[in-house]
Formats: C-alpha cells, sequence, structure tokens
C-alpha cells in the first residue's frame, strides 16, 4: 500500500505518471485472480456492497430473485427481488443471487450445484464471497463479489468478479467503463498483498478445536465454514452477552456486522427458522485473520463462565 500511495496519480491518465499507476494496478489486478484462480474478468469497488450493486442493477437481466439469507446489501441493491423458493422456476433474464458462506451462521452454500442447475435455463448466478474469498475455494458461478478487510485487507476496496464482461451493461467511466470513479490503487495493491499473505494466523487443526469446544450451543444448518459461528447461550440475551463479552476483551456481533447496532432480531436467524426466544440469546462469532490460538482458548474459557 505504501507503494501506491506513492504512486499518487489517475490510472486512466495518459501522461507517464498515470501510466506507472496503470501498471501498478493491472498488476494488482492479475495478482488478485491468480490468488483466488479465477480466469474472468475483474472490477476493482470499494467493497462488497457496491460490487453487488452493481452486478444485480447493471446485469443483463430482467428478474432478479435472492435467497432468503442474503446479506441485507443485496436487498438494498436489489428491493424488488423475489425471495427464493423451491417452486421458483428460473430462466433465461434471471439473476440469482445466493451467497457462498452465510455471513451470521458460517453455513456454506452449495453453490457451484446450484449454478449448474441454473445455467441450463439461461439463469445467471451471482455469488456474494466477501467471507469466503481467500478462504475457501471459489464457487463456479457467474459473479461473485470479494471484500478485501474480510481476509485481512485494507477496509475500502473489493472487486466483482464476472465470467464475462457482456454479462453487464456498461456505465463509462473506469474500470473498462464499467464502475465510475478513481481507482483506489493503495487498497488494491494491499487487497492482492493480503490474499498472497494469506488469511489465517491459526491452524485448520486449531480451528477445529475451538469448534469442538463450543459445539454444545453452537446453531448448525448444513455444512459449516470453521470461522463463522452462532452461537445461543441458554439463558443470557444477546445484549448482555455483547457487554459482558466486549468487557473481557471480545469483539462479537449480534446478527450481521453491518447492522448488529439496531439490535434487532436477526433477518437471517428468522430464515433460517430459529425460534425468536433461541434468537434472542444468539450472537455471531468470527474468527479473524489475526486471531490466535491463544485467544480462541481465552474466548472458549470464557463463554463458559457466563453464568
Amino acid at each position: 500500500m505504501e507503494d501506491g500511495f506513492r504512486l499518487w496519480a489517475n490510472p486512466s491518465s495518459p501522461h507517464a505518471e498515470g501510466r506507472r499507476a496503470r501498471a501498478a494496478l493491472e498488476d494488482a489486478r492479475a495478482r488478485v485472480k491468480a490468488a483466488l484462480g479465477w480466469t474472468g474478468e475483474l472490477i476493482f469497488t470499494s467493497g462488497a456492497s457496491e460490487a453487488l450493486s452493481i452486478a444485480l442493477g447493471r446485469t443483463r437481466a430482467t428478474r432478479r430473485i435472492a435467497s432468503a439469507v442474503e446479506h441485507d446489501a443485496v436487498f438494498r441493491a436489489a428491493p424488488d427481488a423475489e425471495v427464493f423458493s423451491p417452486d421458483i422456476a428460473l430462466e433465461a433474464g434471471s439473476i440469482l443471487a445466493v451467497q457462498h458462506v452465510n455471513s451470521e451462521t458460517g453455513v456454506i452454500n452449495p453453490v457451484s450445484a446450484i449454478a449448474a442447475t441454473a445455467r441450463p435455463t439461461g439463469a445467471l448466478v451471482l455469488s456474494d464471497c466477501a467471507q469466503s474469498a481467500g478462504k475457501l475455494a471459489l464457487p463456479d458461478a457467474d459473479l461473485l463479489v470479494i471484500s478485501a478487510h474480510k481476509f485481512g485487507g485494507p477496509v475500502g476496496v473489493g472487486a466483482l468478479l464476472v465470467r464475462d464482461f457482456a454479462l453487464l451493461e456498461p456505465s463509462g467511466g473506469h474500470e473498462r467503463g464499467y464502475r465510475q470513479g478513481t481507482e483506489n490503487l493503495p487498497g488494491a495493491l494491499g487487497m492482492a498483498a493480503a490474499l498472497e499473505a494469506g488469511p489465517w494466523a491459526t491452524t485448520a487443526e486449531d480451528r477445529a478445536a475451538f469448534a469442538r469446544r463450543i459445539a454444545p450451543v453452537t446453531l448448525t444448518f448444513g455444512e459449516q465454514a470453521d470461522y463463522i459461528f452462532a452461537l445461543a447461550h441458554p439463558s443470557l440475551r444477546a445484549q448482555a452477552l455483547l457487554i459482558r463479552l466486549d468487557s473481557l476483551g471480545f469483539a462479537v456481533s449480534a446478527g450481521s456486522a453491518c447492522s448488529s447496532g439496531t439490535l434487532k432480531k436477526s433477518r437471517v436467524l428468522d430464515a433460517f427458522g430459529v425460534p425468536d426466544e433461541v434468537a434472542a440469546r444468539t450472537i455471531r462469532v468470527s474468527l479473524g485473520w489475526s486471531t490466535t490460538t491463544e485467544e480462541l482458548e481465552r474466548f472458549a474459557d470464557a463463554w463458559g463462565s457466563l453464568t
């Protein structure tokens, strides 16, 4: 990122400074794609929310469908989206949004299998991979969304991965004409570096041991990622849990991180069928790139002391 700040120029400018900035931006683009194993196109954005807005607002689709457990940013970008159910028939002109890893429960959705079913109908599949990029292999979808700070990169930069630019209506401006606004070169370089550095200070064995310790109170709904958990306390409400854990040095949330300050019942937990009285006692625990084994052990001990 320091290299990017030293290249103080618009990457779209034709002068020498701009050309140097452009070369660095294209290097970052290639490195991000290589780290993710992505062979399609990549549009740098200000984060996952903007990438979702571009994907849902500018795809050549006339019908938008979303799973009931999508992040609120999906429904803000597509307020007219139909909520997916088994009786909805996919067809050409449709785009279906299905997140890869749920941000509140850690459930891994079978996006590749869904896309394989959708593809023969001509429908497109958009997958919010903000919680999985850099940690799990990307699913086989038409459009994917990533956010750098979810894998240790800087806040304020993300990307929309697009199988083919022909899927989108161009808007003019930067990023091959598919995004307005000057590119965040330091952020793009930081995102590439974070992906290359890897996402974890802990090992898979460390995370598995932690998952076993908290298993009795973990809400599970299918295949589970080993770094996001919904924990339901037997008696304490979420608000009390947040205060108690914060005083012990742990930053957790109720619901998604973007809406946890509202302390309203989680729409996602409701969609998963969690009873109101259980949802009221449920918090979200996420492991970050810098989380250590010692911190996992301390949290498990602290949780056991909450009565």
